[in-house]
């Protein structure tokens, strides 16, 4: 009987996918819900898993393919010897068999089976590639169609080569539809959207004292450390309370107003920054959104963020400052209108009180549409975060 392997249907809007590493080669035997390939989507990597036990069989796509949801990707033959055809090793990268040489050779002959997806396979033999001295990057130290690629475009020339060539100079690899669909979004917002932005500085003065005499209380009570990013979004679902328009969304012909505070974190992922959703973020606490990131985090490390985990947000925050900027400037998350952009705090001179004293600071950067949002709203906007970050006693008496 022959099984087939469809594209699962992957959520919100999502019709098509790029066929990515394939985990089982054409040929092997493999067991229900055991992972057959990886499909990438524009926000999440999804794993196709065997529908039936038995051999792959007629496997229809090679990677860098695009399918649409319902695409037979290929098919299972349920009609085999499960017991008596035990499923290959995959973690076993290379395994080799010495066949004696005839006698009229003089050499041996090396039977050698690779662990490589097909479309490497092939691609490897049109280009004469030689495998043994391929190292696998995929799944299990699978060769992959990039390991090739790699191989191809950095192989050194030749000692009686004199003319340069900076093509062997050169690698080339498949982009993926994560980063194709972020650079059509980008292009987009910038078209489509009127974007402007405006600066700010914070004394963050007040929460690292907070933190310092709380946190190991409030990791002993609540079990999670409390760092900054509950600060900011609680700051900014307050703040969205009182400009509203910032909350928004432009429709057709009508502004739609969102009475519900769903906060995206960006956070930076091997294959491009990716945008996980803090949902109703107005009605959690300083632990629960902890937590939360903490989730979003591992999540995405593991490569488990689901399309409910990334969709639903009306206002963003990013944090360059993890990764050492002083300044920058965020671009909109569309059909968001807004994004917050925090940067690394650094001790600076300032004047208090008309005495200068060295204080923690941090630049601030909100990115709007200036279609939907007058810079007076904007700049008040920001502003009211400064205010509750220097002083964030007043977030506990916010309704």
């Amino acid at each position: 009987m022959s099984i087939e392997i469809k594209v699962p249907e992957m959520g919100e809007s999502i019709v098509e996918a790029t066929v990515g590493e394939w985990i089982k080669n054409q040929g092997d035997i493999i067991e229900a819900g055991e992972t057959i390939l990886e499909l990438e989507t524009e926000k999440v990597n999804l794993e196709v898993t065997a529908p039936a036990s038995g051999k792959l069989e007629n496997v229809n796509f090679s990677e860098g393919e695009t399918v649409n949801v319902g695409t037979i990707l290929g098919t299972i033959n349920t009609d085999v010897d499960l017991e008596n055809k035990p499923i290959k090793d995959q973690s076993k990268e290379v395994k080799e068999e010495t066949v004696q040489p005839s006698s009229n050779s003089t050499e041996n002959i090396i039977e050698v089976e690779m662990n490589i997806t097909p479309l490497a396979k092939n691609l490897a033999d049109k280009n004469n590639i030689d495998l043994s001295n391929v190292k696998g990057t995929g799944r299990a130290g699978k060769i992959t169609v990039d390991d090739i690629n790699n191989v191809s475009n950095t192989t050194p020339l030749q000692e009686n080569i004199t003319t340069p060539n900076n093509e062997n100079l050169e690698t080339r690899k498949r982009i993926t539809k994560r980063r194709e669909t972020i650079a059509k979004r980008l292009t987009q917002v910038h078209l489509n959207t009127v974007m402007t932005t405006t600066y700010n500085e914070v004394d963050m003065t007040e929460i690292m004292n907070i933190r310092t005499k709380y946190k190991e209380s409030f990791r002993e009570t609540k079990g999670v450390g409390l760092g900054f990013m509950s600060f900011f979004v609680k700051s900014v679902v307050h703040s969205l309370i009182d400009f509203p328009n910032l909350n928004s969304e432009m429709g057709e012909n009508e502004i739609i107003m969102k009475h519900y505070y769903n906060i995206g974190i960006a956070v930076a992922s091997d294959e491009g920054l990716v945008v996980p959703v803090l949902k109703n973020a107005n009605n959690l606490s300083f632990s629960g959104i902890e937590n939360g990131i903490i989730d979003m985090v591992k999540k995405t490390q593991s490569k488990t963020l689901t399309i409910d985990d990334l969709t639903g947000g009306t206002f963003t925050i990013t944090n360059g400052g993890t990764f050492g900027s002083m300044f920058s400037t965020p671009i909109i998350n569309p059909p968001q209108v807004g994004i917050l952009g925090m940067h690394a705090i650094k001790k600076k001179p300032v004047v208090l009180n008309d005495q200068i004293v060295i204080r923690p600071m941090m630049y601030l950067a909100l990115t709007y549409d200036h279609r939907l949002v007058d810079g007076g709203e904007a700049v008040q906007f920001l502003v009211r975060i400064k205010e509750f970050i220097e002083d964030p006693q007043k977030l506990l008496i916010e309704n």
